[in-house]
């Protein structure tokens, strides 16, 4: 697993085969708008118009950091990158989506301390790539995302399977 910031950028040769972003979803931007509310309720004892632009700078700092923390899913010919980890497709194994219970296990219970992680709370399924490079300690990565039957299929060159 590398990751080296020259090797995120694949090269340009390379087709990208499979893209998705992992944006956050609509709640998250509800919880976003709630909490900046509480600028309001703070400042307004001193003065409304100070608690509307504390809830309008707590909202855009909010949204700078979702927005610019929110990672990408990017499968080429040659390479896998999952946020900031990338790796060539050599050296990627089984690989397995998961939805509902069975994506909560994989998160939890089944977790092994030493795979990468790119979770986020607001999507479900995930994917488990496993990794057969002998010099990684990592033994597979576990990545969040919305469509784990597609990304399943790009990486193994079988059609997608329906989502059980």
């Amino acid at each position: 697993m590398s990751h080296d910031s020259a090797m995120n950028v694949a090269p340009a040769s390379a087709a990208v085969v499979y893209s998705e972003k992992l944006w956050p979803n609509v709640w998250i931007w509800i919880v976003v708008v709630g909490i900046s509310g509480a600028g309001i309720l703070i400042l307004a004892p001193i003065s409304m118009l100070a608690g509307y632009l504390a809830a309008v700078g707590i909202f855009l700092l909010i949204a700078i950091l979702l927005l610019t923390s929110t990672p990408r899913i990017e499968v080429t010919e040659d390479t896998v990158q999952v946020g900031r980890a990338n790796i060539e497709r050599r050296f990627v194994g089984s690989v397995e989506g998961f939805r509902g219970d069975d994506a909560t296990a994989q998160r939890g219970t089944r977790l092994n301390g030493l795979a990468y992680l790119c979770i986020r709370g607001w999507i479900g399924p995930v994917v488990k790539i496993d990794i057969t490079d002998e010099t990684d300690r990592t033994p597979y990565w576990l990545a969040s995302t919305r469509r784990p039957e597609k990304l399943v299929a790009v990486l193994t060159g079988r059609p997608p399977q329906s989502a059980s």
